[in-house]
């Protein structure tokens, strides 16, 4: 049964920038992020706290948290890589984080450059001093339905890996469409497995990607599931730069439009959706690349 009301957790500022080559300025990834809480998000994916030579994008993670202009109720997650990633965020005052492994062996070393279990080792510490802080805790299953070294995906895989998580103490999942290929069927097939394997769907964030144009109609599936967390990324901007071929996210504005026309309640502006769309636009050069910032929405809403 389709959920009445959903959360948008938002990754532009960090999932959404860190594979774009024009550099973006400090002051206007800080007001990118003011301008998404204008609209309503309350869960911001903010920066990463990787090393700036394998992200150059977001090398200045450090001054975009210290100089974050905080609004209650709203959550500020960030990534961490390991233990010295977690002492960086904490010194720049993060209060909420996310660590990231893979599906499949090949990705995870391309991506962190450490097996499966090498990352859930890492992600110990970690975790732990997260829960001790009481800090909200995500983990990121990348490439659950694909990936570009090995294929198709087994749902063993992404129940295995899913389960380690779990047992370090995470709050939620982000099961990963990293490459985008991912149809209903497939949807079906994972969230089929996690659900058996005790995993509540309530445990679960969905993290599409719209590179072969499915993501909208994967997450009306995993609703119809009973799932109710979806990421997306204001304008629709992203992409992994260890998954080649992969394309954008969801975009923030499409996924919004969507669930007005369906009734789903979540919270969000459409139109202060487009007017940060349109600002981060503006800064990478290029036009609006989401459906919704092409042609607008239905009645009302301009790009």
């Amino acid at each position: 049964m389709a959920p009445s009301e959903v959360r948008i957790y938002e990754v532009g500022p960090r999932d959404g920038l860190q594979a774009e080559s024009t550099g973006v300025e400090t002051d206007d990834k800080l007001r990118f992020i003011q301008l998404l809480s204008n609209a309503g998000l309350r869960e911001i994916e903010t920066t990463s706290f990787v090393s700036p030579t394998a992200i150059p994008q977001l090398a200045d993670a450090d001054e975009v948290m210290r100089r974050l202009e905080r609004r209650v109720g709203v959550r500020y997650p960030v990534l961490v890589p390991n233990q010295r990633g977690m002492e960086r965020a904490l010194a720049a005052g993060a209060d909420a984080v996310c660590v990231f492994t893979a599906a499949t062996e090949s990705y995870a070393r391309h991506n962190i450059n450490m097996s499966i279990g090498e990352s859930i080792e890492a992600f110990r510490p970690v975790v732990a001093e997260a829960r001790q802080r009481g800090f909200w805790a995500r983990a990121y299953v990348s490439a659950a339905f694909g990936c570009p070294y090995e294929g198709e995906v087994p749902e063993r895989a992404v129940v295995d890996v899913s389960h380690a998580l779990m047992e370090l103490g995470v709050d939620e999942l982000a099961i990963s469409d990293t490459l985008g290929v991912a149809g209903p069927s497939d949807v079906r097939r994972v969230l089929g497995a996690v659900g058996e394997a005790g995993i509540a769907a309530d445990a679960i964030g969905l993290h599409f990607h719209d590179t072969r144009g499915t993501a909208l109609v994967n997450v009306v599936t995993a609703m119809s599931l009973g799932y109710r967390s979806f990421d997306a990324s204001t304008g629709g901007t992203g992409g992994s730069p260890f998954a080649p071929g992969s394309a954008g996210n969801l975009a923030t504005e499409d996924l919004v439009y969507l669930l007005d026309r369906e009734g789903v309640r979540h919270g969000v502006d459409l139109d202060a959706v487009l007017a940060a769309a349109s600002f981060m636009a503006d800064r990478l050069g290029r036009p609006l690349q989401s459906r919704l910032g092409r042609a607008g929405g239905w009645p009302g809403s301009v790009p």
